[in-house]
């Protein structure tokens, strides 16, 4: 392959994974942004630091620690607006939390690195995501 031609196919898979990112950050995304007020929660872009909140989404993703870690639950919930880590501190699992569950949690925001995060959150199941 002549190097015009490698410079184009960079340029096509570029595009490519840049199309596929955006659908996936979009995916069910406006679904529930538009679902998050009939549970009277606050969109997660507005979420404010060392505030009680209530948020709801859809679980995006679950992490499970070792057994040989300290017992911790975290859950990634997104609404369409942003993210925020839920965080079940002496859990290792809990039934009804995986990934495409959607859920309406409550607590305390904290200012997590990456993003916003609740600690040991109230939450309620509202089901899988359709």
């Amino acid at each position: 392959m002549n190097r015009r031609g490698g410079d184009r196919l960079k340029e096509r898979l570029g595009a490519r994974l840049r199309s596929l990112r955006a659908a996936r950050e979009g995916a069910g995304g406006d679904d529930v942004e538009v679902s998050a007020p009939r549970c009277g929660s606050t969109p997660i872009k507005d979420l404010v630091p060392r505030e009680r909140a209530r948020v709801s989404g859809v679980l995006r993703a679950v992490t499970y620690r070792p057994a040989s870690a300290k017992p911790t639950l975290v859950g990634q919930l997104y609404d369409g607006t942003g993210a925020v880590d839920l965080i079940w501190i002496g859990r290792r699992t809990i039934a009804g939390i995986k990934p495409g569950t959607q859920l309406c949690a409550e607590g305390m925001v904290v200012a997590g690195r990456t993003r916003p995060s609740i600690y040991n959150p109230l939450y309620e199941l509202l089901g899988e995501e359709t």
